[in-house]
């Protein structure tokens, strides 16, 4: 599956990344380039996940907040700096919704649908996609988070293992089994029908 560029970075743009934080751990105003580049990404993570864009923002706001605060204890571990921003709002969405302040919901833009039918090794049709929706809607929390990362940002797995916290190995695994169940409840339905 190809990568999206908006996500993935060449070895010249983590090197300059990395010369950001290095100067925004050493003085709180060289934050503001990491801020500027990824405000948007990092909102719109949040917003597909609630269904109040005043909360989108205040969360948005906190992880922000917590990064410039704790930039100190970033670590490089060659992905961008996303990653551990992605780590951030995951925390701060969940502690929302523990907090009840916000509802999760999923946002699915169905453009993005035909790579994982693809790899369910259905047929793309209309009708598919609409079950393929209301299937994205019945999982778990961590596995809309790894059909999104996956299928809708087109990261790679070590992307997705550093954001959710784990190994690489297990974002690939973790990937193959939410297809397979996605495969499996997409195949009951059809016997339904």
């Amino acid at each position: 599956m190809p990568t999206n560029p908006i996500y993935h970075h060449t070895e010249d743009k983590l090197l300059m990344e990395l010369k950001w934080i290095k100067y925004a751990q050493e003085n709180p105003r060289g934050f503001e380039p990491l801020y500027n580049k990824y405000y948007e990404q990092i909102l719109r993570y949040i917003y597909q996940r609630i269904d109040d864009k005043e909360t989108a923002y205040d969360i948005a706001s906190q992880v922000f907040l917590k990064a410039l605060n704790n930039i100190h204890k970033y670590e490089y571990r060659g992905v961008p700096f996303a990653s551990w921003l992605y780590r951030i709002a995951k925390s701060e969405l969940y502690q929302s919704f523990r907090d009840k302040k916000a509802r999760r919901t999923v946002n699915v833009d169905t453009s993005n649908l035909s790579e994982m039918i693809d790899e369910m090794e259905e047929d793309t049709s209309d009708d598919n996609r609409k079950v393929l929706i209301q299937l994205i809607k019945k999982l778990k929390e961590e596995e809309v988070q790894m059909v999104e990362l996956r299928f809708f940002e087109k990261r790679s797995f070590k992307e997705i293992g550093e954001i959710l916290d784990i190994t690489e190995n297990n974002a690939k695994v973790k990937s193959h089994r939410v297809i397979n169940k996605m495969k499996k409840l997409f195949n009951q339905i059809g016997n339904e029908k």
